[in-house]
């Protein structure tokens, strides 16, 4: 039966019984009512009004708490930056210790995401949300509690485990349940809320630093309990994911929580439609591809439904296949949800997806966009900020509160990334981003070696045997200690007037007098404000498209059978990225390596890389629905690996009405 505009409904009296009489009314038949035999064009229009209003009051809260698992993925990223400082004199840190203490959430957030696809594809999207917000607390709580470097670190690894999850899942519900026409926006501001939440820990940090020095990391660490606990008890009133559902055979299910989140009954139903029509093509596929594990067991063993996917001769009989899998092959019992869990083991589900070329296409996309963002040095900014601004020869206190505004540079980047995404689009966005990252992390490494430049000169440079403070292990300079940067960068030694001696932060160690003692940083460093710009403007320059967008991409450019479980490889190639970045940061950017400068140029050339390559590999996704956006990465003869058994003729017929996204 066709429907509005020509959709063809898989049935009807199932769908429609979930709807109300307004579906009439918007499909544009009678508007009949069976108590008052009609309702008034003002009644309508008054109700078609109330009924938007709703929706968006209904969207907003649902991604208002959806984000907050964004927020706190962002006050985690932000909160260490300026807890590392304190917790560094508390625990008496080495540089090794420090970058376990970060980089331990990290990999821990990596092997969650991993774990997740499956969790979430099995047991729904809210199920892993709430997951995830309560392993959050009970890690927010042990960071809070812990008394040494090894119970802080236990903590940050179950914090981590949370982490993963909401990273993974929440970009994937909200998706789900968006409109195509406010997917991109509402996506968005999950990664406006990781920006938000990394600004709100650069707040709590620097108040605490004032108000308890020794322990008010305890706070800052322990405070992330309060929005995780806050997104749990709101998510047990937000619905599950419909395309879920659907999965799952709850169809009824599926259709209600549409019709609560879409402007009319007739968007509910045609999208009910579109989502029942793909998953019976991508059954279609599966049972010619390997019959004896059907995605999507059907109750009855005796149906012969199973063998009608082969030799198949045309469009007519393809349709009454596709429309008896969208009836009968979506049932709601637990045993056959087991079964198929059971027979499509992680495993095959890997190969499967990485075995079909648009997946395949959409992974090296979603998966670079991640790798990109990482090794664009994001996270050693947000994750050292302080210690950055510190090495630029500002005090620690000033370097706590610099780190907590500069992040609010990136908020207003995510701003403005919402209010141009559905204006402009995807990829113009992420390659202005790109080119203005380059630029910035350029200019910052400029600002480091300029400023060690004019730090101070050390009268008569060279390798002293006598003075262990005349050199330094290098590897892409000379080590010589030439200016008071160099000097303080050597462990036991500090800078007195021209000269570089050893001693401590009381004073040299030796007899001489020094009025002005520096040690550990060259303080009054009269570049260290142009770092601050070009940090400013680096934070500002991502925030418009290469923070959020990446999210926001790998969240609607896979097809719906791999969704979970791309997202989950994707986020993990996030957390991987993240974990080699800030488990090197403070190694590779010593004076012994590459040094500060040196890092942030590598970083750089890396942006610039990506530039290219996104330019010639990026499509546009702006507006399309979820299904459209599959056929952007199809080409031709990419069914035919997955259709063995079927002739060409019925491949090219699947083909058409795959692209089609179920008959649009």
């Amino acid at each position: 039966m066709e429907g509005p505009e020509g959709f063809s409904f898989t049935n009807e009296e199932e769908i429609s019984h979930l709807l109300d009489d307004y579906s009439d009314t918007d499909a544009g038949n009678d508007p009949l009512d069976d108590n008052n035999n009609a309702h008034t064009s003002n009644d309508r229009l008054d109700l078609s009004r109330d009924r938007v209003e709703d929706v968006k009051r209904r969207m907003k809260m649902l991604t208002a708490l959806a984000a907050i698992g964004g927020f706190l993925f962002g006050y985690d990223t932000g909160v260490i930056s300026g807890a590392l400082p304190a917790l560094k004199r508390y625990m008496d840190l080495s540089i090794t210790q420090q970058e376990i203490i970060v980089s331990s959430t990290v990999l821990s957030a990596f092997v969650a995401s991993l774990v997740g696809g499956s969790i979430n594809s099995n047991y729904g999207r809210k199920f892993t949300i709430l997951l995830a917000s309560s392993i959050f607390t009970i890690g927010a709580l042990m960071m809070g509690l812990s008394w040494d470097f090894n119970s802080l670190v236990v903590g940050r690894i179950v914090i981590g485990i949370g982490i993963g999850f909401a990273s993974l899942t929440t970009p994937i519900y909200i998706a789900e349940v968006a409109e195509p026409k406010m997917r991109g926006t509402l996506v968005t501001i999950n990664g406006l809320l990781i920006c938000a939440g990394q600004f709100a820990a650069g707040m709590v940090d620097g108040v605490m630093d004032i108000v308890d020095e020794e322990n008010g990391w305890r706070v800052m660490l322990g405070a992330a309990a309060i929005p995780s606990i806050v997104m749990f008890v709101g998510f047990q009133y937000l619905p599950e994911s419909p395309r879920w559902l659907v999965m799952h055979g709850r169809k009824e299910e599926a259709g209600m929580v549409l019709k609560s989140v879409r402007e009319t009954d007739r968007e509910a139903v045609e999208e009910l439609n579109e989502i029942i029509h793909v998953c019976s093509v991508m059954e279609v596929m599966d049972r010619t591809d390997n019959e004896e594990t059907s995605f999507i067991e059907d109750d009855n063993d005796n149906d012969d439904s199973s063998g009608r996917a082969v030799e198949l001769e045309n469009l007519e009989s393809i349709s009454p296949y596709i429309e008896d899998i969208g009836n009968n092959a979506f049932p709601s019992t637990s045993r056959s949800r087991w079964t198929a869990l059971k027979s499509y083991s992680f495993i095959r589900n890997v190969i499967n997806m990485i075995s079909h070329p648009p997946t395949k296409r959409a992974l090296r996309l979603g998966c670079g966009m991640m790798i990109l963002q990482q090794v664009s040095g994001i996270n050693t900014v947000m994750y050292y900020a302080a210690s950055i601004y510190q090495m630029s020869g500002f005090d620690e206190k000033t370097a706590v509160w610099l780190s907590g505004f500069t992040a609010l540079a990136q908020v207003v980047g995510v701003v403005i990334s919402i209010y141009l995404i559905e204006r402009k689009g995807r990829r113009p966005l992420v390659l202005s981003s790109l080119m203005f990252v380059t630029v910035s992390l350029i200019g910052l490494g400029l600002s480091f070696y300029y400023g060690r430049l004019m730090s101070g000169d050390i009268h008569n440079p060279g390798y002293d045997e006598s003075n262990e403070c005349s050199s330094q292990p290098a590897l892409v300079w000379s080590g010589i200690t030439s200016y008071c940067y160099d000097c303080t960068s050597v462990k036991g030694c500090g800078y007195c007037g021209d000269m570089c001696i050893p001693g401590d932060e009381q004073g040299p160690s030796n007899d001489v007098s020094c009025e002005d003692w520096k040690y550990e940083t060259c303080k009054k460093n009269s570049v260290g404000y142009i770092s601050v710009f070009f940090m400013v403007a680096y934070l500002l320059s991502f925030g418009v498209a290469m923070g959020p967008l990446p999210w926001t991409i790998n969240s609607e450019i896979y097809p719906l059978k791999n969704r979970s479980l791309a997202v989950s490889f994707s986020t993990a190639t996030n957390w991987i990225g993240n974990f080699i970045v800030s488990a090197t940061f403070l190694s590779i950017s010593s004076p012994s390596s590459l040094t500060v400068y040196g890092a942030f140029w590598l970083y750089g050339s890396f942006a610039l890389i990506g530039y290219a390559w996104l330019f010639l590999s990026m499509p546009e996704t702006k507006g399309l629905s979820l299904e459209q956006i599959e056929a952007l990465f199809e080409r031709p003869g990419d069914n035919m690996q997955n259709t063995r058994g079927i002739s060409r003729a019925n491949r090219e017929l699947l083909s058409k009405f795959t692209v089609s996204g179920g008959g649009h």
